[in-house]
This record gives C-alpha cells, structure tokens and sequence, in this order.
C-alpha cells in the first residue's frame, strides 16, 4: 500500500477537482467511478458560479462560495494549458428580477463587501433587451460568471490523463470499502482491489448508499432537477437573469440553459413533460422570443442535497483513512475550488483556507 496514495471514489466535478489539488501537490491519486467522468450532477448542472440567491445561505457556504468566485477565471488559464480544452468561464453579471427579499440581499452585501447593485428597470431593458417587459425591479450584480461545465469536466479529466501520478478507473463501481479493523484501507470495484493511505468519498447523490454498509449515516439525499437548452443567436443574452426561482443562463455560442426544479423523485432522472412545459413557460416569462425557440435539450440530474446546503468535507471519526467531500446540494459547481482546496490542506497538514469546523464530518453524522 503506497504510502502517499488517495483513493477518490466519484469523478465528478469535486472528486476530479480533489484529485487534481493533491496530484499538484505530489500525491498519487486513483480515481474510480461507476461510469464515465463527470456525466451525472456535474454535466446537469447549469454552471453558475454563484448561490442562486447567496444571501439566504449561512456563512460556511458563503466563505466557500466567495474563494471559489474569485478563483475560477484564473483557474481556467492554468487548465487551458495542461488539457487543451477550454472550460468557458464566462463573465455576464447576473440580474434577478423582482426579488421579494431586495433589502435583505442589498444588506447582504453590504455586509460582505460584494459588488450588488438596485438597477433602474428600462436599464436592465437596454442592457438586456431580449428581457420581457413585465418586471418592475432588478438587482445585478456584474462579476458573476458561468462555466461550462461539461467542458470544465473535459479539461479537468484530460489534464489529470497527462499527470503521471493520477490513474482514472472509469466504468467501476465500487461494491465494498476495506477495512482493517475500523480503518478504511481500500476498496473493492469491479476493475479489482485498490489500496490507499486515504479513501476520499466525493460520489455527490450516491455517497449516503456507499456509506451505509459501514453504518455511517450520512444525510446526502437525491434532489432531482430538470433543465433545457434552446440555441439563439450568440448575441440574443449578454447576461444571466433570474426571476420566481428559474434562470436563463447564456454561453459563448448562443446556447441558453433554462432551468431547474427541485423535485425529490429518488433515483429517478427521468425527464418529464410536465417539467419541459413547466420549464418552456418560465423562458418563456423571461425571455419571450424563446416561444419561437426549439428546445434542443432537456435532461434531469441528481443534486446531492444536504441539511442546509453545507457539504462535508474531513475525516469520519469513527473510520480512520476514510475521508468525505461531498453534499454540496445546488452549488456543487460553484463551491467545488474551496471545498477541494480545504480537503487538500487538511490531508497535507497545511494552514487551511478557511475555518474547516462547520464542514467536519465530526458531530454531523
């Protein structure tokens, strides 16, 4: 068993990202998953690199939230290099629209030194003019980014295929953790037994089956949620707008995400017609030329949901070796570089980031 090796059981977006920091730092890292990188929650999801309203969350998502804004775009030119694929960090800004909690979010910032801004309505309608003319107030606040994350997933699995000290183990589920006494020293997959001084489990929505036959009982539940795609021109939405809890989220090409629900349906990543027409209706509140846009996609995805949206991140008390980073619920794209970082500085016994005690699995489980 390798001294310095790390299992990472899940090749999403947090376990590629995780795997990425330690490999960085001279670690060998075996990555497996039950099938292809990235193809559930990160490849779902829309990609903004923000808590749809921040300032309803409490502050241990908040501080992972703020260091990740503000490390993606750098982040994108280190990828770019080492893949070959860029990821399309995209900066728009983003307006809400008719918020009933204005004052609150307003206060909010204020508070955390953000950049948030009331805006004059015929403002928003010269900036945006695809915007429908229905909505009286706005509030925008201009850094905010998307990413695109099926690319993101592409660049961070290519950049990981070239590091010499990373193996992917793709189409391998994991059927049974192994243990010496309490401590977790492997796991046992269809591609055969692997070893490591540390197991980190970052399998989003599936971490709470994996962990039961150890008796940990970890509250991550599948929240599924629904999203379609039209194609417009590339210049028909410079910015991401967000009104009654739906987004219209805009790419480089002319792609636009509109999404999500929130439905709690089990494992069941079924689309449904009731959430197309649903979701057709809301684009179409938002952005009324999109009735006479063809909906090229429309997917589910299954977000890891977790009590209070505050993911776990640190070693299980009562297993040894057996690490968590996941739980991240509806921000798993935005609160991915922090929650990685963090894992990374308490495995390697570095200074960390932030305050790592709100994510610890101690006293949580």
């Amino acid at each position: 068993m390798g001294g310095n090796r790390v299992l990472v059981v899940g090749a999403g977006v947090i376990g590629l990202l995780s795997a990425y920091m330690l490999s960085r730092s001279g670690i060998s890292v075996s990555i497996l998953d039950s099938q292809g990188a990235g193809l559930e929650a990160s490849w779902a999801g829309g990609g903004i690199v923000s808590p749809l309203y921040p300032w309803r969350y409490s502050q241990p998502v908040t501080a992972l939230a703020h260091w990740s804004q503000d490390f993606y775009a750098r982040f994108a030119d280190e990828l770019v290099p080492l893949s070959g694929i860029d990821p399309e960090v995209h900066i728009t800004g983003l307006y809400w629209l008719d918020l009933e909690d204005a004052g609150q979010a307003l206060s909010w910032a204020d508070r955390q030194r953000r950049a948030l801004f009331d805006v004059p309505i015929n403002m928003v309608e010269t900036a945006v003019p695809a915007l429908s003319a229905g909505f009286s107030r706005a509030l925008h606040m201009p850094g905010v980014a998307n990413v695109r994350n099926p690319r993101l997933v592409r660049s961070l699995r290519e950049a990981l295929l070239r590091m010499p000290n990373v193996t992917l183990h793709e189409h391998a589920p994991v059927t049974e953790f192994l243990l010496e006494s309490r401590q977790v020293i492997g796991v046992r997959s269809s591609s055969g037994d692997h070893y490591g001084e540390r197991i980190v489990v970052a399998a989003g929505a599936w971490s709470g089956e994996l962990l039961a036959p150890l008796g940990v009982e970890l509250p991550v539940e599948p929240v599924k949620g629904q999203m379609i795609l039209f194609k417009c021109a590339e210049d028909f939405l410079p910015s991401m707008v967000l009104a009654g809890g739906r987004y219209a989220i805009p790419r480089r090409d002319g792609h636009i995400l509109v999404g999500s629900t929130l439905e709690h349906a089990g494992f069941d990543k079924t689309p449904t017609d009731e959430a197309l027409a649903s979701l057709r209706a809301s684009a179409e509140t938002l952005l009324p030329a999109l009735r006479d846009a063809e909906v090229v996609g429309h997917w589910a995805g299954l977000r890891p949901g977790s009590p209070e949206g505050i993911p776990f991140i640190g070693e299980v008390p009562e297993h040894p070796g057996l690490w968590l980073n996941c739980g991240h619920y509806r921000n798993g794209l935005v609160l991915a570089p922090a929650s990685c970082r963090l894992l990374a500085d308490l495995m390697l016994g570095r200074e960390p980031i932030i305050d790592p005690a709100p994510y610890s699995p101690a006293g949580r489980l």
